[in-house]
């Protein structure tokens, strides 16, 4: 009888892709040549051209690089951001002659918020306005999310639960959604809100998820994918879905609480919620997601390459027809917690690492 509850266990862990173990190291041999230094604690990069990329750091700053040179320029802006906890300025797109910002808004009184603010590019200063504001602000240094991507004239976003766990279920918060907005801030009338759920907040396009910090336009297929951090355990790939729901915290995609206990019931996934494409379990820390479609490495076209600040990784998720086929490490433990990673027009992939005195890289073939 025990024998049987164990092959009927690994069967459905095996159907929802839970991973207990280090996939095996790939073959192929690579090296990070480090193109600039002195960074403090960055987090979010961006394309303007093939040779200049922004970059913010927490602690205040964009940044722009001339990966060329490896020369670094500040760029001046008054973004009343709050820099604690995980706080901070975070991601960074640019898009169109725009510069859109995530951070982590100074509500007063302690309390912060996970904001999205844009504005003309400029080489010496810009001047960003908000068009995105999470309610209600909440006095927590956690959990912000913050990962921001377009499609088409749509602004998509990532608003972290900030520690508050249910709160991702409460569809009259923004805390633990995905957000869906027209780039100039205006609600697209397709919303959720505007079709199937009245009770919705108009920007929320999806609910239930716990500090999702990674999110990507797939250039193979158009879809947008997220990648999750779940509490002790239940990191997650997945697509998002218009008024879906990842379950936090019902579930928790195979996690416990970090005191041990189970999270509901203990369920990785119910059926009625988003079932996601690739879980960890133990969690990795996955900060960041690419799919990529360059001609540098071709091998990869279609594939998901992931970064770590857990275990200093970066990972080759093998993707196909919206399934996960396997796991691959490319590198691990050769620059440390890794932040971001983003490719330019030529695929050129570049990275950064979590650090009070961290570096852009770029990863090249031996």
């Amino acid at each position: 009888m025990i024998k049987i509850f164990i092959s009927i266990l690994i069967v459905y862990l095996l159907q929802l892709n839970i991973v207990f173990s280090q996939p095996l190291i790939s073959d192929d041999n690579f090296k990070l040549s480090e193109i600039t230094t002195q960074l403090s604690e960055p987090w979010g990069m961006t394309f303007i051209d093939d040779d200049n990329l922004l970059v913010t750091e927490k602690t205040g700053e964009i940044i722009r690089i001339d990966i060329k040179t490896g020369e670094k320029y500040s760029i001046d802006h008054e973004l009343d951001f709050f820099y604690y906890g995980q706080g901070g300025l975070l991601d960074i797109l640019y898009d169109d002659g725009y510069v859109y910002v995530s951070y982590s808004e100074d509500r007063e009184q302690g309390k912060s918020s996970t904001s999205i603010a844009r504005g003309l590019y400029d080489d010496d200063k810009i001047e960003f306005k908000n068009i995105f504001r999470a309610e209600p602000p909440i006095n927590s240094g956690y959990h912000f999310g913050s990962r921001i991507i377009i499609k088409d004239n749509f602004l998509y976003g990532t608003v972290g639960e900030r520690g508050a766990g249910m709160i991702a279920q409460d569809v009259t918060n923004h805390p633990g959604s995905i957000i869906r907005i027209h780039t100039d801030g205006s609600i697209p009338k397709d919303n959720p809100k505007y079709i199937n759920q009245p009770e919705w907040l108009p920007e929320v396009y999806q609910i239930g998820v716990r500090n999702p910090q990674g999110m990507y336009l797939s250039p193979i297929d158009n879809r947008v994918y997220i990648s999750n951090h779940g509490a002790k355990g239940g990191d997650f790939f997945g697509e998002i879905e218009y008024a879906g729901n990842y379950g936090w915290k019902i579930i928790g995609w195979g996690g416990t609480n970090y005191i041990g206990t189970k999270i509901g019931d203990g369920s990785a996934w119910k059926p009625g919620f988003t079932k996601p494409l690739w879980i960890w379990t133990p969690s990795i820390a996955v900060s960041n997601i690419l799919i990529y479609d360059g001609d540098v490495y071709p091998e990869w076209k279609g594939d998901v390459l992931v970064t770590s600040l857990k275990y200093k990784t970066l990972y080759k998720l093998n993707f196909e027809n919206n399934l996960v086929l396997g796991q691959d490490i490319i590198f691990k433990d050769l620059i440390g917690r890794i932040r971001d990673i983003d490719v330019n027009s030529r695929g050129e992939i570049y990275l950064i690492n979590s650090s009070s005195n961290a570096s852009l890289w770029k990863l090249e073939k031996l």
